[in-house]
């Protein structure tokens, strides 16, 4: 970093800065009635889904939150920890190390807060907290490696959302992706390196990111496009030959076309041609959560095993490694040079 940060922003610190790490977003418990206010929210925004609101709104509180949230909250159900959601407890922790990092360097002081577009902790609560520590600009870093406007877009409508209820604007920046910064492929090359030293090297690595509809796609949406780069970049890093390799995307809903090949059918499919031993990584999650956790490492590792497979293996997200940590960090350094002391 070419300008030196640190952390402890404070009321006193006129040229005090803020960054706001934003993650999806968890039930508060996975009760039922809980999944189903938080899929309220995460699904009638317009960018995740892009349908005509009245039709939307018919299917969603007639059809999707009366069958959904029973089975989903059976999903969360399955990965619930005692502390919590796991994607928020991991979020946390992330957070927290980020401080701890930015706090051990000098210069300039940062205040990293962490929000939730949809469920808790707000947006809303996150800019709060940074506006009572006399934070007054903000640098707002999506925990998505990829851009989407269903994700990353999604957390801008967030944050203007808030801020247009504000008299005094903090100034805004944002980070859009780190898709091919090379501290992150060194970080998710380095996640493969040590679990394949504890666990083997599998027949096939599989590098599984979500999915969003082909129709968004094919509007401009630039998603499927970075993660064929990030996964690019990942094997070249790791040495792979192009048959120990693919990529498939996961998470699909509802009956539209999403971006292929999809996840589950790849697995069956490898399963078929007789792979045996297969490891997936989910380099577009940067924290373990019902995706990760329920849907490949216990869903789809069924899935394997039942169409033919030997061996799965899920290599975890990168969550609050040091490696993740100091990628933040260098994203901090770089996108916060230039603000200087704030003027009075």
């Amino acid at each position: 970093m070419n300008e030196a940060i640190t952390g402890n922003a404070d009321s006193t610190s006129p040229d005090a800065l803020g960054v706001l790490l934003v993650n999806l977003g968890t039930p508060d418990s996975p009760a039922p009635r809980d999944v189903r206010r938080y899929l309220k929210e995460f699904l009638w925004d317009p960018r995740v889904v892009e349908l005509a609101r009245p039709l939307w709104w018919l299917v969603l509180n007639l059809i999707i939150l009366n069958t959904r949230p029973r089975r989903s909250a059976a999903a969360y159900a399955r990965v619930w920890t005692a502390a919590g959601s796991p994607l928020l407890v991991v979020s946390k922790q992330l957070q927290q190390a980020l401080q701890h990092e930015l706090d051990g360097q000098s210069g300039t002081p940062v205040k990293v807060v962490l929000a939730m577009r949809y469920g808790n902790p707000s947006i809303a609560a996150g800019l709060d907290e940074l506006r009572a520590a006399g934070v007054r600009r903000v640098l707002v870093i999506s925990l998505y490696p990829q851009y989407s406007a269903t994700t990353t877009a999604a957390n801008f409508d967030g944050v203007a959302g808030v801020l247009r209820h504000w008299r005094e604007l903090p100034e805004l920046r944002f980070v859009n992706d780190y898709h091919e910064h090379p501290l992150y492929i060194r970080a998710l090359a380095d996640s493969v390196r040590r679990y394949q030293a504890e666990h083997g090297k599998p027949d096939k690595l599989l590098l599984s990111f979500h999915g969003i509809p082909q129709e968004y796609a094919d509007a401009g949406d630039p998603y499927s496009k970075q993660c064929y780069r990030t996964a690019e970049l990942l094997v070249a890093e790791l040495g792979l030959p192009a048959d120990h390799w693919q990529l498939s995307f996961q998470s699909r809903l509802g009956p539209k076309q999403w971006l292929q090949p999809y996840t589950d059918k790849t697995l069956e499919q490898l399963a078929g041609e007789g792979v045996g031993n297969v490891q997936v990584i989910c380099p577009g999650f940067s924290a373990d959560c019902l995706e990760t956790l329920e849907e490949i490492a216990m869903e789809n590792r069924d899935v394997f095993l039942e169409a033919g497979g030997a061996r799965y293996g899920y290599i975890p997200c990168l969550n609050d490694h040091a490696s993740h940590v100091s990628l933040f960090a260098s994203l901090v350094g770089q996108h916060l040079q230039g603000w200087k002391q704030t003027a009075t």
